[in-house]
């Protein structure tokens, strides 16, 4: 299907809404998501983007059936990963010897990948493509955003940029555009995947979005390579960017936990109410790892200013979603957050120093030294895990 976005610009990726699971399994998307392809037309044709493999087949009758297909002239490939990049073989297979556009570490990852020798042409920052009747495309390197061959590029004459994974999400919509979404939903998944994508490279965000601004482009609209396209206020999302990528924090703070026998979940609860009871301004959300979905965890853990996490102590260690959740944030290199951890035990209780240790390795700051009870709580060890949350408020500017 293609959807004209401008007179000379259309969409022509794949609306995915069956699609649950990311990045193998590693990422959650309940609300299914997009792989946009985009089709610009001068004098000379350009494909910016194809889509994920298993639609690799209907994207090439699709543009073979609307008669664009032949009339390409040049395919840009923004990044090499498989759902931006899956369906090359099979239109490099209908077109053969089409010039494939991408940076030179686009060259290595689509080599490594596929194994063909396509006809690279490798550019750089500040390299244009004219397609004539007053098109250009200029390309602008974005290294380990998220990958290092990522690239964006800007097309002048419609002043749209073509911002690659930078300011997408994950959400199936058939009308495309951000104005015509549910704004809190747009919003919740676009800051899930900064919070669970992007967060690592928070520093580049920030220089790569100041030096696009500095050319004092004009921005019309922002085609991301997946979710709705930015046609209305579209710096928006550039602005909501700058801020996440600033060591993001909201008046909030999340408890986490798991628990075997309900003593851990008793203890998460009360130092919730006890964090509430010294803040009452300040959200608190008290959350099962177990139960919930660990990126939506992590999207709590970017949004707050304190994690408090909880796990019994299980075979001289803690519960696996703990574990998880607690690999997760080392890997998402979390800033300027606090951290305290609790649990409860039977005999040996390592549980309390292992979530310390990780919170730590995880560049957490430990607000207090944890607290651990043994067996079940009781009424004293209830009024110390409120003591412990009252505490920890205070601690939190």
């Amino acid at each position: 299907m293609i959807k004209a976005i401008t007179d000379r610009v259309s969409w022509v990726g794949k609306v995915d809404w069956e699609l649950r699971r990311f990045h193998g399994e590693e990422y959650s998307t309940h609300h299914g998501s997009s792989y946009n392809a985009y089709l610009v037309r001068g004098e000379k044709t350009a494909l910016i983007e194809t889509v994920w493999s298993p639609f690799a087949g209907e994207f090439v009758e699709n543009l073979a059936r609307a008669g664009v297909l032949d009339t390409i002239d040049f395919l840009v490939a923004n990044h090499a990963e498989p759902d931006h990049s899956g369906a090359m073989p099979e239109l490099l297979r209908a077109r053969p010897g089409l010039p494939v556009y991408c940076t030179a570490n686009g060259v290595k990852s689509l080599k490594g990948t596929y194994h063909q020798d396509w006809d690279f042409r490798v550019v750089k920052t500040g390299d244009t493509l004219d397609l004539g009747a007053g098109l250009t495309l200029t390309f602008v390197e974005a290294p380990m955003l998220h990958w290092p061959d990522t690239m964006f590029c800007y097309l002048s004459g419609e002043n749209i940029l073509f911002s690659n994974d930078a300011f997408g999400q994950h959400l199936a919509t058939e009308t495309l555009f951000n104005d015509t979404v549910d704004q809190c939903e747009l919003f919740q998944e676009a800051i899930k995947y900064y919070a669970n994508i992007l967060t690592p490279f928070s520093k580049l965000v920030t220089k790569k979005i100041n030096d696009v601004l500095a050319l004092q482009l004009p921005v019309s609209m922002i085609c991301p390579s997946h979710g709705v396209i930015w046609r209305k206020d579209p710096l928006s999302i550039v602005e909501a960017y700058l801020k996440w990528a600033d060591d993001y924090q909201e008046d909030q703070a999340v408890v986490v936990y798991d628990s075997m026998w309900n003593a851990t979940r008793l203890m998460g609860e009360a130092i919730a109410q006890g964090m509430r009871e010294a803040r009452p301004s300040m959200t608190v959300k008290c959350l099962n790892a177990a139960k919930g979905d660990v990126n939506d965890l992590i999207t709590e853990v970017f949004k707050s200013k304190a994690v408090v996490v909880g796990s019994p102590t299980f075979n001289r260690g803690i519960l696996r979603s703990i574990a998880a959740m607690l690999e997760e944030m080392r890997g998402l290199g979390f800033k300027k957050k606090k951290g305290a951890a609790f649990g409860s035990y039977g005999w040996s209780g390592e549980s309390v120093k292992m979530i310390e240790e990780a919170l730590t390795g995880a560049g957490i700051d430990l607000a207090a030294p944890g607290i651990k009870l043994a067996w079940q709580p009781d009424g004293s060890g209830l009024d110390q895990c409120l003591d412990f949350g009252r505490n920890l408020a205070a601690k939190l500017s």
